[in-house]
């Protein structure tokens, strides 16, 4: 076989091998958090602040917004997936001691987004954990004036089957229940201080 034959056949292979398997192979997309109501790491709009419910005895002054939900959309889930977790915490909270404001899983693995003001309610596209404030649905930010908190959503891909894990789970609870379980992960920031 001629040296030129036989570097064709080299170059023919390594294009295959390339193609299958290496440089040209399609890398898994990555998996992600989005929003359209604010930008990673930007203040986020005064709507999605909590507010006093009617006829309060004792008014949070700093609960200023229409506790309208922020969309959020998430792609790119990781093989395997068949249910999402998704928790709000504002670590700042509390003196530092945080606070956790949205506990949601058992999302099936075809939900890939939430409307605007979709969770400020239950739905049956979720299983509602147990936050700060005792409820099962998002409940907003009441910062109090100064620096701003950082409000971090995460979407946490399980093999979970959505219906798999009871309602009312704190994040510590939820958490417990991860190792062994958890795909993968990504994240989001929103800013907010009392305007």
């Amino acid at each position: 076989m001629s040296f030129m034959r036989r570097g064709g056949l080299f170059l023919a292979a390594s294009a295959v091998s390339l193609w299958c398997g290496g440089a040209f192979a399609q890398a898994p997309a990555a998996f992600t958090l989005t929003s359209t109501t604010f930008k990673d790491g930007q203040l986020m709009p005064k709507k999605v602040a909590n507010m006093n419910a009617p006829g309060a005895a004792t008014p949070n002054p700093n609960c200023v917004g229409e506790n309208v939900s922020p969309q959020l959309s998430w792609t790119g889930a990781p093989e395997g997936t068949k249910s999402f977790a998704l928790t709000m915490v504002d670590p700042e909270g509390r003196g530092g001691a945080g606070v956790h404001h949205w506990i949601a899983y058992g999302i099936p693995a075809n939900v890939t987004s939430f409307a605007e003001g979709e969770t400020s309610k239950e739905s049956p596209k979720y299983v509602g954990g147990k936050s700060t404030q005792g409820v099962g649905y998002y409940s907003g930010p009441c910062t109090p004036p100064g620096s701003p908190h950082h409000y971090t959503f995460v979407i946490i891909a399980t093999d979970f089957e959505p219906k798999e894990l009871p309602p009312g789970l704190t994040i510590p609870e939820l958490w417990a229940k991860l190792p062994g379980h958890a795909k993968g992960a990504a994240g989001l920031v929103g800013l907010f201080v009392k305007p």
